[in-house]
């Protein structure tokens, strides 16, 4: 990812109400919902939602797909997970043992963080 991307998914989701819609979207799963469901879902004006969905699909964060009437928003996960291996890539310093404490001490499921960079180790003849 680049430093341009990371920059515009994170004022993307700096605002309390799409970050609410993007953690909604995110529970959904692929299923996503409808723009109605989500003012439904969150108590948000249609009007209001609809800029707020502009901008998450703009910043990639969202993907849109027409139904009919009806326009269905999912979260874009790989577009996440781009992002957080972009923020930890380089934890510690490549100092993997100093890292790995790091992460257990967070909260976040394991495997969803991208694995440590492991230094090259030759094989014996």
């Amino acid at each position: 990812m680049e430093q341009a991307n990371a920059i515009a998914v994170l004022e993307a989701l700096a605002s309390s109400l799409r970050l609410r819609i993007f953690r909604e979207l995110v529970r959904r799963g692929s299923q996503g919902l409808v723009a109605g469901e989500i003012s439904a879902t969150l108590d948000i004006p249609p009007t209001n939602l609809s800029f707020h969905l502009k901008n998450l699909t703009r910043a990639g964060l969202l993907t849109v797909e027409q139904e009919g009437r009806f326009q269905r928003y999912r979260a874009n996960m790989p577009l996440m997970l781009d992002l957080v291996a972009y923020l930890t890539e380089e934890c510690c310093a490549g100092d993997a043992a100093q890292c790995e404490g790091l992460r257990g001490a967070s909260r976040v499921a394991p495997g969803i963080l991208p694995p440590l960079a492991r230094p090259h180790v030759e094989a014996e003849p």
